[in-house]
């Protein structure tokens, strides 16, 4: 198709929709080669054309049983995707009709809206990829993987495109950024999207551990791992303004989400434990020990904070401060007593769950061999 002359290309833009399927692989590249130069030059264009070919030579390798129907399908989505990437980032999201779109990818703006069922998703188009991605990462963990090594090991694996892209192409990226910061639209569709992630999160790990998905605990562990998403967002973003490429700037990002799953990992290893473990019935002990513990604390701090105002009022202590304070010394130490007896469930609890990960890594090993 490469060689195809000007005219018959543009001629093939015309097409209607239901024969846009049935052109061959180089219709895209010529059309987007065309877009490009006109609204942001010629060496944009060749940059875009180098990466295009590259990451459809990476599909194809990873998915050989594709039939011929599917791909064209594929790459007429794509097509619609890049051409509306394009405009958008030239003119701005606001200043682009769907119609428009439709007219130079050479389709009906109902076809538009079959393979995109808003103008939002023209820019955010492996949304639903991307979520089931996440839900995959963690409904098929390894036994000895935690729910944070599961996702910051799928988040790496999607960051493949990344090492295809020529270095001008890698430019674009905080362009993508500005554009969805700067439309609220973009922006409102962008945190609906994590929010989705962490929706998505919140179940698998609820299911997994068996409690309820609106119990605090998995609500804020979903949160927290579908922020891993966003911090590799925006450490692309900011490693490329630095003028980081290639495997400086893999390194680089793949760096920030190794800190960030420390954070989480500290915070997220009761969901380590395997399924009707004795362990995990320990761990959720000790948690409801720990808050009683601080429930404890803060109602003997209350009542010392009642003391002191009556002895400041009455300037002397009297027999019922004396007696306040003795419950609020015999609260404290009482709080203390549990603190101490929660922080050796928990203990105990950690404990065995790393008992019950090194059995399960020793069983794998003996499979192996």
């Amino acid at each position: 198709m490469d060689d195809v002359p000007e005219t018959e290309a543009l001629s093939a833009a015309a097409a209607p929709a239901e024969e846009v399927d049935e052109l061959d692989d180089g219709f895209g590249d010529q059309l987007l080669d065309h877009l490009i130069s006109d609204e942001m030059g010629d060496r944009m264009a060749a940059i875009m054309r180098t990466f295009r070919r590259a990451q459809e030579a990476w599909y194809r390798e990873a998915h050989p049983g594709e039939g011929l129907r599917e791909r064209k399908r594929r790459l007429t989505r794509q097509l619609i995707s890049d051409v509306a990437t394009t405009l958008f980032a030239a003119r701005g999201f606001d200043n682009v009709k769907v119609s428009e779109i439709a007219e130079r990818v050479g389709v009906s703006e109902k076809t538009v809206y079959n393979y995109f069922p808003t103008k939002e998703s023209l820019v955010l188009d492996y949304a639903d990829e991307g979520v089931e991605q996440l839900a995959r990462a963690l409904r098929e963990r390894r036994p000895d993987q935690s729910p944070t090594e599961a996702v910051v090991e799928a988040i790496k694996a999607d960051a493949r495109d990344f090492d295809v892209a020529p270095d001008a192409m890698l430019a674009f990226l905080p362009m993508f950024g500005q554009l969805i910061e700067s439309t609220p639209a973009l922006r409102a569709a962008w945190l609906e999207l994590h929010d989705r992630l962490a929706t998505v999160a919140r179940d698998e790990l609820a299911a997994q551990a068996g409690v309820d998905p609106r119990d605090p605990e998995p609500t804020v562990a979903g949160r927290a791992l579908a922020g891993l998403a966003e911090l590799s967002m925006q450490s692309h973003i900011r490693h490329i303004r630095a003028g980081l490429r290639g495997p400086a700037l893999r390194e680089a990002v793949e760096a920030d989400l190794d800190r960030g799953a420390r954070l989480l990992e500290t915070g997220l290893w009761s969901f380590n434990l395997p399924r009707g473990t004795r362990a995990r019935s320990q761990a959720l002990e000790a948690a409801r020990a720990a808050e009683e513990a601080r429930v404890q604390v803060l109602r003997a701090l209350r009542q010392a904070r009642a003391a002191w105002e009556e002895v400041r009022r009455e300037g002397r202590p009297t027999e019922s401060v004396r007696q306040a304070q003795r419950e609020v010394r015999e609260s404290f130490r009482e709080a203390h007593r549990n603190a101490r007896e929660a922080q050796r469930n928990a203990r105990e609890a950690q404990r065995q769950v790393h008992e019950a990960l090194r059995e399960v890594k020793r069983q794998a090993r003996d499979h192996k061999r």
